[in-house]
């Protein structure tokens, strides 16, 4: 098994549940090496408790994505921009969206997806930053994003053929839309390059009242040799430095 970095993203507990100072500081100390998500304004917050940046945002929005071309020039801006703030950072990974459906066939969307990354795959082979195309579920959370299965996403990075061009696979929502999480997440390990974690339904804690097995899910991805990170995006439940502490502990036993 590979040792999996642990991350946890920013706006599941700041500001709602923490401020920004005792958030990244319970996060040190509970032993994670990295945040997801977070701000650039606490960029130098975070680098000076140790930690590191996972991912951010490589480009606005959810819904006008990479799936239409009219938004290519835009985005491959606002992707190399970006890329220079996360090679100086040492970001891992920009996060990537197909964006809404619109009437949009699945080929075409791919076809569309894979050109706009296309367009920035040199650029972040150059950097060594990963473009990671997150999926996301359709059904509660974002209605009509197209990037809503793991095998879409699939075609999309075998397209593009990049090492810099990945999945976000998000398993809160990739239970919602097709469950089979351990047989989908191993078929799909090739083109994997971040993970994200919540409990369903809910997006809450990592716990027994929801309903996915994450000791057994987090085993699996351990298996595949992934060394990257798994970021958890879940809103705590209760006392938020418990949340933090808890998840950490159980996904480190898992993949010990």
């Amino acid at each position: 098994m590979s040792k999996i970095l642990q991350s946890v993203a920013w706006w599941c507990f700041v500001p709602g549940k923490m401020s920004p100072e005792a958030f990244v500081r319970a996060v040190a100390e509970a032993g994670y090496a990295a945040i997801d998500l977070a701000p650039q304004e606490y960029w130098q917050l975070i680098a000076d408790h140790g930690l590191a940046l996972s991912a951010t945002d490589g480009h606005a929005s959810i819904t006008l994505g990479l799936n239409r071309v009219d938004q290519h020039d835009r985005i491959k801006r606002e992707i190399q921009a970006r890329l220079a703030l996360a090679e100086k950072w040492h970001i891992a990974n920009l996060i990537c969206f197909s964006g809404s459906r619109e009437g949009q066939g699945d080929e075409r969307g791919i076809e569309t997806t894979a050109a706009g990354l296309a367009r920035v795959s040199d650029a972040a082979e150059s950097a060594g930053v990963t473009l990671v195309l997150e999926l996301l579920n359709s059904k509660v959370d974002h209605p009509g994003y197209q990037a809503d299965r793991t095998a879409w996403g699939v075609e999309v990075c075998q397209s593009v053929a990049s090492p810099r061009v990945r999945l976000l696979y998000d398993i809160y929502h990739m239970q919602i839309m097709e469950g089979d999480l351990i047989r989908t997440l191993l078929g799909a390990q090739s083109v994997i390059g971040h993970y994200h974690t919540a409990g369903n339904p809910g997006r809450g804690d990592l716990d027994d009242a929801q309903e996915i097995n994450y000791p057994a899910v987090l085993r699996a991805i351990a298996a595949t040799g992934y060394a990257g990170y798994i970021a958890h995006e879940f809103i705590p439940k209760g006392d938020p430095v418990a949340a933090l502490q808890a998840a950490f502990a159980l996904c480190a036993a898992a993949t010990a």
